[in-house]
């Protein structure tokens, strides 16, 4: 549970930054839903690198190798998958 301050402020725990990858500085986007929910999340710069890396890891799979991502852009390419 988040309080809102006099000066309508938030403050995140650190979990909840730690899971967005936010660090000192960073700047988070908002996203307005419906039934008055928000969906918060890291924003990066348009066009950064940075912003894609890591972008299409999924929690609990490991890291793939250049082989491997290699091969399911060939397989892709291919019509393979």
């Amino acid at each position: 549970m988040l309080t809102l301050t006099a000066k309508a402020q938030l403050t995140l725990r650190k979990s909840v930054l730690a899971h967005l990858g936010a660090a000192p500085g960073d700047k988070l986007s908002v996203e307005m839903l419906p039934d008055g929910r928000v969906a918060l999340r890291l924003a990066r710069p348009a066009g950064a690198m940075e912003g894609f890396i890591g972008a299409l890891r999924q929690p609990g799979q490991r890291r793939r190798t250049e082989a491997e991502i290699a091969a399911a852009i060939a397989d892709g390419w291919a019509g393979r998958r």
